[in-house]
């Protein structure tokens, strides 16, 4: 034989129950939004992994057209901007962020390069430094440098990144 329940317990446990479902509720709200948090973080720092890439890219695209062309690179007509010097007092990179005007192969060279690059970093925010030092003889192999720097625009309002949305490649190479 069962027994009824009184009354007063019967309501309780229906009551109980409505709390459970909205406790339930709270907790599967915030597990999903914490998932979408995640998912934003990703897709950001997978768009600033892809820019690297690219600019990567694009610079070893710069050093191979040097190496195409070395005896003017080795003569310095692909130098854009001042490279730093690292030692002290160590002088900041300067970097040229315009296009150059076409008057040869290199500034050819450079000008389609920019454009990609501005095409894909960013209009305003891509800068450069190509050093190629001139060396006294010519068997002696040069060491050529190419810097690309950019801002990239999907961390300027993070909190969390302190203000690093500047990003800068860099590739070294001889001629």
């Amino acid at each position: 034989m069962k027994r009824a329940l009184p009354q007063s317990l019967r309501q309780r446990q229906r009551g109980a129950s409505l709390i459970e479902v909205l406790v339930a509720f709270l907790l599967l709200s915030l597990g999903l939004l914490g998932m979408s948090a995640l998912q934003i973080n990703a897709l950001q720092n997978s768009h600033s992994s892809l820019q690297r890439s690219q600019a990567t890219m694009l610079a070893h695209f710069m050093m191979d057209a040097m190496r195409a062309n070395a005896t003017a690179a080795r003569n310095g007509d692909y130098n854009l901007g001042v490279l730093g010097n690292p030692g002290p007092p160590a002088l900041p990179d300067a970097p040229v962020c315009a296009v150059p005007a076409v008057v040869s192969l290199p500034t050819h060279d450079q000008d389609v390069w920019m454009r990609a690059m501005r095409t894909i970093l960013g209009q305003a925010n891509t800068c450069v430094v190509i050093s190629c030092p001139q060396v006294p003889n010519v068997d002696d192999p040069t060491q050529c440098t190419i810097q690309v720097h950019w801002v990239d625009t999907h961390w300027d309002d993070n909190p969390d990144t302190g203000g690093a949305a500047a990003q800068m490649i860099e590739i070294r190479s001889l001629l």
